[in-house]
């Protein structure tokens, strides 16, 4: 009951003076209509989408020379922000979504590469993700898809990943980490398995795993309309990433000139967001939800110019992505962002919108977007950001872009006059190598990026990449 209804409620059940209303009715009138705004004021549904190795070049959006379909990226782009600077953490799959969830850098923990069926978690019950932020702040939390973070399957390893038997239980994933529901898979190479909760549900075939996902992800909005709480819905699917394998309905669909099941694969990833957000919409939830999409790491096996390299590389086709936010009433249709930012951006986002403070120890590589989602920002509060390959590690401030390779190598770039990353300038700007260098060890030895109380790294960094090894790990 609000203050006012209570006030009311508690008057007595005499009759009140006559002269009582001259003195009630200008108060309602100026309380009744803050009340109403502040029942009105509800924390926005969070939806995000993540395409699994969509480069920046792919939708024509981005780039009007593509010869993908992507009407659904395309159209969000109309209804909201587009993003021309937006970089994942890393060139590939683990890492990215190991930043996203805990906005930290994953080099933090020495996390390069990717991750099998088998792989435990790294991502400790200990450590506050931002599923379990938002669960603290009242949401209802949602995973539906591709994990690809680790999961301790009880028994251990089997002949064959495939063979994951049903009802087979793991520990350690998505509800370990504050997701109340969970319904995916390991990750793409385990495509056929497909787990609820914590265990095997059913075996599939590939080309029904991402109508399954999507199918779950629509109950799950159209469940959520009929609810109080807000909810956050973490949309991880397979497109564009192998396995190949396009339901029959969206064969031939995408006319791609390439190899045309690659190209229907991309539409069907696009697709599944134009599902979203017509669910969205057809439950009436659209116009108080943030929907975001984006893609972890660059495409696979081909770049797109101007963009140099592709999935796996430091250089931009590696890392930077096509990244769409859309929140009506609160995001001006049609604009775009110029300002870098990171994957990693989305937990101190989530913690801005609520107004509620993470602690020193979580998201130390997170800035808010907020003020840029408003419209408010005239610059942005990424000092710089740092970028991970296998073999790389990359810092990027303004327009400068210096690499340290494993080799030793160092390569500096100007990347406004240079987008292709063709000419190497480190040799003639010194200065700035040595700043850069100073400012990315600093990020280092302070375990963090962000203002605050310096952490501890869980691996051994190093520029020189020498006596790189991981610390003990927290328990799971």
């Amino acid at each position: 009951m609000s203050e006012m209804n209570m006030f009311l409620a508690n008057e007595p059940s005499q009759k009140p003076p006559g002269n009582m209303n001259k003195y009630l009715m200008p108060l309602l009138a100026l309380f009744l209509p803050l009340m109403v705004q502040a029942e009105s004021e509800q924390p926005p549904n969070i939806v995000f989408v993540l395409f699994d190795d969509m480069g920046y070049g792919q939708p024509p959006s981005y780039r009007k020379e593509s010869t993908f379909k992507t009407p659904n990226i395309d159209h969000l782009t109309k209804r909201g922000m587009l993003f021309s600077d937006a970089h994942s953490a890393a060139a590939s799959c683990t890492p990215t979504r190991y930043g996203i969830l805990t906005g930290r850098y994953p080099s933090r923990i020495g996390q390069f590469g990717v991750l099998n069926t088998y792989s435990p978690p790294i991502i400790p019950q200990t450590r506050l993700a931002v599923a379990s932020f938002l669960k603290k702040q009242g949401y209802h939390t949602a995973c539906i898809g591709k994990w690809h973070l680790g999961m301790n399957w009880i028994g251990g390893k089997r002949a064959k990943a495939e063979q994951l038997p049903i009802a087979h239980r793991m520990t350690g994933g998505p509800n370990a980490l504050g997701f109340d529901y969970f319904y995916g898979f390991t990750h793409a190479r385990n495509i056929e398995t497909i787990i609820e909760q914590d265990k095997v549900v059913a075996h599939v075939k590939g080309v029904d795993n991402q109508p399954l996902m999507i199918k779950k992800a629509i109950e799950y909005i159209g469940e959520r309309s009929t609810k109080k709480k807000p909810f956050f819905l973490y949309f991880p699917m397979c497109p564009p990433h192998k396995p190949v394998v396009p339901a029959p309905s969206f064969i031939g669909k995408s006319r791609w000139p390439g190899k045309g099941a690659y190209g229907d694969w991309v539409y069907q990833g696009d697709h599944m967001l134009g599902q979203i957000m017509d669910e969205l919409k057809k439950t009436g939830q659209d116009k108080n939800t943030l929907l975001i999409a984006t893609g972890d790491n660059g495409a696979a096996g081909g770049s797109y110019p101007p963009w140099r390299a592709h999935k796996g590389s430091i250089y931009e086709g590696g890392h930077r992505e096509p990244f769409v936010a859309c929140w009506p009433g609160k995001i001006a249709p049609g604009s775009v962002c110029h300002h870098t930012i990171c994957l990693n951006d989305f937990f101190a986002t989530c913690s801005d919108i609520l107004k509620a403070p993470v602690p020193d120890n979580a998201a130390e590589d997170s800035i808010s977007l907020l003020p840029i989602l408003l419209g408010k920002a005239t610059k942005s509060d990424r000092q710089a950001t740092i970028h991970r390959s296998h073999n790389s590690l990359a810092i990027r401030k303004g327009e400068w872009k210096l690499i340290f390779h494993r080799s030793g190598n160092r390569e500096l770039f100007r990347l406004d006059s240079d987008i292709s990353e063709t000419r190497d300038v480190a040799g003639e700007n010194s200065q700035i190598v040595q700043d850069f260098s100073q400012l990315l060890q600093s990020y280092i030895d302070r375990g963090r990026s962000t203002p605050g109380t310096d952490q501890k790294n869980d691996f051994n960094l190093s520029l020189s990449f020498e006596n790189g090894k991981k610390k003990k790990k927290e328990q799971n």
